[in-house]
């Protein structure tokens, strides 16, 4: 097992992309340069004081390794926070079979392809659990079946949480649930309680039926709690970046096609393949 500032060592080394390159594209798309010059000054002074462990000794550790400073490396690890749009889908077919999809609907796609990995996560000789992450990010935008889509929110309110409150960055807190959770309900309530940086949605899907919820956070605590309930003909659920009891704006409503595509789809026919061909429906959308 390595210490945390050796963690990321064997990835980035390996990674079929090991420059900076795409990272540095993508934090200049998406934080303010104001933003990153504050970061880069007090992470000089300190980086534990605005990030705890073992986050912040794997970011020095990813720095050292890449040459880089570790400001550039906690900027890119806020990115999310910064911006994120997707679409997400839980569903449940007629068996109980649990379903879980999701698009990266981003504006910069081809930057992420160059930067995306997966990678198995072993902890006390349990089965490995699966995580895809963005490479020189510390957390996980999708692990199994956890997955978090960002609300429209203000960057700078976000970063006065990230500095200020110390509140976990939504990534982070994904991977300690992954880390921490016994079960599904567990891992429902630490995502739901536990103080974040930026107002988020987390969706979830487990392994028994009825085990699907879309979480509606605020950075203190849940705003709404969204389980399937296939009894009632609530056998799946899409998530973009809006409240679900809310209309999405007409400019961004991918909502609506999503769950066209679902009810025309049938709870009979939901397959990995059927989820596929409404992904397809939503990419071209989203072209």
């Amino acid at each position: 097992m390595f210490a945390p500032a050796a963690t990321w060592r064997p990835v980035v080394d390996s990674a079929r992309y090991p420059s900076m390159g795409p990272a540095w594209e993508l934090l200049g798309m998406s934080i303010p340069k104001w933003a990153h010059v504050v970061i880069l000054p007090i992470t000089d002074i300190d980086l534990f004081l605005l990030a705890k462990d073992p986050y912040a000794s794997e970011i020095l550790g990813i720095a050292k390794t890449l040459g880089v400073h570790p400001g550039d490396v906690l900027g890119l690890n806020l990115v999310y926070e910064a911006t994120a749009y997707c679409t997400s889908i839980i569903a449940q077919d007629e068996k109980g079979n649990l379903y879980h999809g999701r698009n990266l609907d981003y504006n910069f796609a081809d930057i992420l392809r160059n930067l995306t990995v997966d990678l198995n996560f072993i902890k006390g000789g349990q089965p490995p659990r699966a995580m895809m992450m963005i490479l020189k990010e510390v957390g996980g935008t999708q692990i199994e079946k956890y997955q978090n889509n960002e609300q429209d929110g203000k960057w700078w309110e976000n970063a006065i949480y990230a500095f200020l409150k110390r509140s976990s960055p939504v990534s982070w807190l994904i991977r300690d649930t992954l880390n921490n959770a016994k079960d599904f309900q567990s891992a429902v309530l630490h995502l739901s309680v536990t103080p974040i940086i930026a107002e988020t949605y987390y969706i979830m899907a487990g392994t028994q039926p009825k085990e699907g919820v879309v979480i509606t956070r605020n950075r203190n605590g849940p705003a709404d709690i969204w389980p399937l309930d296939p009894l009632y003909g609530e056998w799946f659920h899409v998530e973009t970046n809006y409240d679900h009891w809310t209309n999405p704006p007409p400019t961004d409503d991918r909502r609506t096609p999503a769950i066209k595509a679902m009810n025309a789809t049938g709870q009979a026919n939901i397959t990995l393949d059927s989820l596929y061909r409404v992904n397809d429906v939503l990419q071209v959308l989203s072209i």
